[in-house]
């Protein structure tokens, strides 16, 4: 049974509470009160709920965050035969990540597979408190990053690319991170490059959409190589970082990781900032690096040049875009939009791909 992300939450109450209490037989008189859902993206569907129980005669309290696999077709392209169910990709990445990487992350409770507890697989964790900067509002146009002072504007970002770095220095054969990689497949930006281009074309339905087409044709024929494969991220950004002073206190969202250069990571990371700033005409804040500094810097966390990005934030805008055509699609088969709509094709990140495309004029 496939369970609709609008129905009641509160149906998860009982179950999930029975579930728990099986993995925490500490916790006595255990009670879920009201379940909360933060506003997410279009994964996952996210809750927010508060735990009472009783361990050692002393009253406790907790949140737990509950992440359920909505119905439909995953956001993201499979990167291997058999990923397809994103928070049991997201759940076992966080384990490996938890013994081989520094990076903070929430503390895991445990996954389940089994659709029948509660409509559809999911996992759990404890709630950790910080800060987001969220897109709506704009975080540079409105929030806790727009009203900071420019010295943690610029410590902020840089305690970002230092993550991602770190990341990318891991050893993903020794950490067991193999099973990203499709059999007979070298993890090389040419793959990721193969990868996305099938789930767009997939997902266009042979409608046309000129600009991916070109930008497609031109990744095709212009793939750097020798560039190593390392742990991708597949969603960096500030967004997927929880903050606290300016310091990362947990980072998010691994539906979309892979084994690719770290350039692809990174032409993410730079990709979102254009889209935040040069594509919105929305100016840098005070102490806000530009996108030259913040390759520079991750370049000196990482410990090797990285050269021209150029390459890998046009295939991370082709990558956005091609996301969107598939979140309108899932929108149109559950009547939230038209079928005649064209948001498919005309949208930010589709407006990204023809930025790009035209600094190759």
């Amino acid at each position: 049974m496939e369970r609709d992300p609008t129905n009641d939450v509160d149906s998860y109450r009982a179950p999930f509470r029975e579930w728990l209490a099986a993995r925490w037989p500490f916790a006595v008189n255990l009670e879920i009160g009201e379940i909360s859902s933060p506003a997410t993206g279009y994964s996952a569907q996210t809750l927010i709920l508060p735990v009472t129980f009783e361990r050692d005669a002393v009253a406790c309290e907790e949140r737990v965050v509950l992440r359920v696999e909505n119905p439909g077709p995953s956001i993201y392209p499979q990167q291997a035969p058999g990923l397809d169910v994103e928070v049991e990709i997201q759940y076992r990445t966080m384990e490996l990540l938890s013994k081989v990487s520094k990076a903070p992350l929430a503390p895991l409770i445990g996954y389940e597979g089994d659709s029948g507890v509660l409509g559809s697989p999911f996992f759990a964790m404890g709630f950790i408190e910080g800060e987001v900067p969220v897109l709506e509002p704009m975080y540079t146009q409105a929030g806790f990053f727009f009203d900071a002072s420019p010295d943690d504007r610029r410590r902020m970002i840089e305690n970002g690319l230092r993550v991602l770095a770190d990341f990318h220095k891991l050893d993903w054969t020794a950490a067991g991170f193999d099973w990203l990689v499709a059999p007979g497949v070298t993890p090389d930006v040419q793959a990721q490059v193969d990868i996305w281009q099938r789930f767009a074309q997939h997902e266009l339905r042979d409608r046309r959409h000129p600009n991916l087409e070109r930008a497609f044709e031109w990744l095709h024929a212009n793939a750097p190589s020798g560039l190593e494969p390392a742990f991708s991220w597949g969603d960096s950004r500030p967004g997927n970082i929880l903050w606290r002073n300016f310091e990362p206190v947990c980072v998010t969202d691994f539906e979309n990781v892979a084994i690719a250069p770290p350039e692809v990571d990174l032409g993410w990371w730079l990709m979102f900032d254009r889209s935040c700033h040069d594509a919105m005409g929305t100016p840098r804040l005070p102490g806000e690096p530009s996108l030259e500094e913040q390759r520079d810097f991750y370049a000196s966390c990482l410990g090797r040049d990285i050269g021209d990005t150029f390459y890998c934030e046009l295939l991370a805008a082709v990558r956005y875009a091609a996301i969107v055509v598939r979140v309108m699609n899932r929108m149109e088969e559950r009547g939230q939009i038209p079928s005649d709509h064209t948001i498919w094709l005309d949208n930010p990140p589709a407006q990204l791909v023809a930025g790009y495309l035209g600094d190759l004029e």
